[in-house]
């Protein structure tokens, strides 16, 4: 397994295991252990969770798997995010759901995700979202108070432009170390919006979520979708490889900003192919076939 390293003190997985479903799975804590350890058996490390995934319920339910076998802690990193205050069950009083990012939401918000994962520290917190309210002098605040007590070892953010980056990151003592974004065949938006050449500018290695278009890629539905969905059959016949999501994720791990895919998948099988993906050689020719079939229109 490849690995990148973020900071001199921080390394990920290349390809990163994504628990947004994972109350969807319905593994008991045993089942999810094993699937912990499998991921582990293939080099996958890196664990990303937000603090509202599953209602407020998967961290925990990732927790109370690790308690099992707590040496395992420290050979993972755990990713969790920040800063959604959703409408939901749990919270049916509110009327709309909101970004928060205030030092005492931040705060608060770390105190729940380590009792959550049964741990004293997190190696990265992700502001999942940027916020038109954003003051970034609180978090700031937050995170000094959260580095020294270490708590948190590092920070990032998730869906934020080039700008919403810089202008965090300038009331930091260090810079982000790393920005999620949704990046697939089908989406091609920060190619368009300044993410990807900033990522290459400033040496940011960005997480990618969402890598199969939300399983789009294998049922296609629109003209668009369709087009890749062939291209991507035909390239998987090209590179003798069974499946099109192998041939998905290689074509994120082409690109020269050394993106990390998230798989969320509950089954070690696609687990497995995203990461013997890996190992596939997609030529130029065949990324900008994938890339032409998303645009729709021929390079100029």
């Amino acid at each position: 397994m490849q690995t990148v390293p973020l900071t001199p003190t921080l390394t990920f997985s290349r390809i990163i295991h994504g628990l947004w479903r994972l109350r969807d799975w319905k593994m008991t804590d045993k089942e999810l252990l094993n699937f912990i350890r499998q991921a582990m058996e293939l080099g996958v490390t890196t664990f990303d969770h937000a603090d509202i995934y599953g209602d407020f319920t998967c961290e925990k339910l990732f927790g109370d798997a690790l308690a099992l076998e707590p040496g395992l802690r420290q050979k993972i990193q755990i990713v969790t995010k920040c800063g959604i205050r959703p409408v939901t069950k749990k919270y049916p009083e509110r009327k709309v759901s909101i970004y928060d990012y205030s030092s005492a939401h931040i705060m608060m918000s770390v105190e729940n995700s380590l009792k959550n994962f049964q741990t004293d520290y997190l190696d990265v917190l992700l502001m999942h979202r940027p916020s038109p309210l954003l003051n970034p002098e609180e978090v700031a605040d937050a995170f000094v108070k959260l580095k020294q007590s270490g708590k948190v070892l590092h920070f990032g953010v998730s869906n934020f432009t080039p700008e919403q980056y810089e202008m965090v990151a300038a009331y930091l003592d260090e810079k982000p170390v790393t920005n999620q974004v949704e990046i697939s065949p089908l989406c091609l938006e920060h190619f368009d919006n300044g993410n990807m050449d900033f990522f290459l500018k400033e040496r940011i290695r960005p997480m990618a979520w969402s890598p199969l278009a939300g399983g789009r890629i294998f049922n296609p539905k629109t003209e668009r979708e369709h087009r890749v969905a062939e291209v991507l059959t035909e390239i998987a016949d090209e590179l003798n490889t069974e499946s099109i999501d192998k041939v998905a994720y290689a074509w994120l791990l082409k690109h020269p900003a050394v993106i990390m895919p998230v798989a969320g998948t509950g089954n070690i099988r696609r687990l497995k192919l995203a990461v013997e993906a890996l190992d596939l050689e997609m030529s130029p020719e065949q990324w900008f076939r994938i890339y032409i079939a998303s645009t729709g229109e021929p390079l100029p």
